[in-house]
């Protein structure tokens, strides 16, 4: 049974907040208890059904983005938040079609992912379970709002949303659909919440884990949030706090490709966590490859910074700093640098880098291969757009981040790395001696 929320209000006195956030927990933890219930085509339909709710929402969802963008404007927020920021019938498309998406997705849930008889008799399986109860905290993005929960609830999960104070007004005409579409499928609409206030008090309540609801959280931001996330919460996180990522333009490069996989690692969208903040070029390649490189990225609009060889091919080139090799730019920004060979490379990216995505364009399987194996990042790709560091892109319809630690999950988070699983012990009367 549900309980009660005190408000659906975007302010609260006092109290309230946690009063308010308390209520959402306990209906979360009572929603995944009812969602592990629910069968494979059960999922599936609700998740279509949510996905053409917002379909149908989209001119409140339009009218509810326009009021955030306008607002953000007016702050003097960035074209590249703003690009994060802005929803249009296009991106509203793109987002109900990755519901639609997630809904067709194989159930991961009770897949058995391996089995075994013991010598006794016994036979053990393991077997894939819900998480439980999912907090996501993201800034910005509003189709997180729809991508989260559709990912959370197909993996059997109930999931707890905040999204940035930026897109409140957003995120909240999108979730509306999205518990229109739960009511319709006789789900629970708890099954995908979201907290009503942009006050910050909600995101402190959520890292200590309301009274034990939350199962494990999910930041989806900017340095800051993830930071603070990594620093206060209280239940297990997947984040990454930076998305420092590489391009290392071989010796052995078609000229060609390499063009073309710079300007899209940079250009394509500047403002997400795969986008490349620094370029690579092998000294072997540079009296070819170099000027080329920087011309292209200066004429496509992107401001260079880069060491002596690099301000040598083109004086546009600004002069890189110290803190240039480790910054995350989310803007049409890029460090450039010549270093000698692979190994350097490498060293380079585990000196500077932030285990998020990395990639080498080359035409030397050797070369390719021992990047492949000794850059320790999430993502690393051989003659690919760093750009493809997408769950949409790895087939698992989408993610709700990019994981950069070592347990449990990392590269793209989607329905399966929502999942935990337990062991199944079947015997038949064996008792231990």
């Amino acid at each position: 049974m549900s309980v009660p929320l005190k408000r659906p209000a975007e302010k609260f006195e006092g109290g309230e907040i946690a009063g308010t956030m308390r209520a959402i927990g306990a209906n979360a933890r009572a929603a995944a208890r009812r969602l592990a219930t629910l069968g494979a085509a059960e999922k599936q339909r609700a998740i279509e059904a949510m996905a053409h709710a917002i379909r149908a929402a989209a001119p409140a969802i339009l009218a509810a983005n326009n009021e955030d963008v306008a607002e953000a404007r007016k702050a003097g927020a960035t074209s590249a938040f703003i690009d994060r920021l802005r929803l249009d019938e296009k991106r509203i498309a793109a987002m109900a079609d990755g519901v639609d998406t997630v809904a067709a997705l194989p159930d991961p849930v009770g897949t058995v992912i391996a089995g075994w008889d013991r010598p006794n008799g016994m036979r053990i399986e393991r077997v894939r379970v819900p998480l439980g109860v999912i907090g996501i905290i993201y800034e910005s993005r509003p189709n997180v709002t729809a991508d989260a929960g559709a990912l959370g609830l197909k993996a059997g999960n109930a999931v707890i949303l905040r999204g940035g104070s930026d897109s409140f007004r957003s995120s909240g005409a999108i979730h509306a659909a999205i518990a229109a579409g739960l009511a319709g499928a006789g789900v629970p609409e708890t099954a995908i919440q979201v907290a009503p206030t942009r006050d910050r008090d909600a995101v402190g309540l959520m890292l200590k884990g309301l009274d034990g609801a939350i199962d494990v959280i999910v930041p989806r931001g900017g340095k800051g949030l993830v930071a603070r996330v990594q620093a206060e919460a209280r239940v297990p996180v997947f984040a990454h706090l930076d998305g420092n990522c590489h391009v290392y333009v071989d010796k052995a490069a078609d000229p060609e490709m390499a063009r073309s996989i710079v300007r899209n690692s940079k250009m394509r969208r500047t403002g997400v966590c795969g986008a490349a903040e620094t370029l690579l070029v092998d000294k072997a390649a540079a009296p070819t490859l170099l000027a080329p490189l920087v011309r292209m990225l200066i004429d496509a609009g992107c401001e260079v910074r880069g060491d002596c060889e690099t301000q040598a091919a083109d004086p546009r080139v600004k002069c890189a700093t110290e803190d240039d090799w480790s910054t995350e730019y989310l803007d049409a920004i890029i460090a450039v640098k010549v270093v000698d060979g692979v190994d350097e490379a490498i060293a380079h990216v585990e000196r500077y880098g932030s285990h998020h995505t990395d990639a080498i364009v080359t035409a030397d399987r050797s070369a390719a291969e021992k990047f492949l194996a000794q850059v320790d990042s999430a993502i690393v790709l051989h003659n690919a757009s760093t750009q493809f560091a997408d769950g949409g892109e790895f087939g698992f319809g989408a993610e709700i981040g990019i994981a950069t630690g070592r347990l449990h999950a990392r590269g793209p988070v989607g329905v399966e790395q929502l999942t935990t699983f337990k062991y199944c012990v079947r015997g038949s009367g064996q008792t231990r001696p």
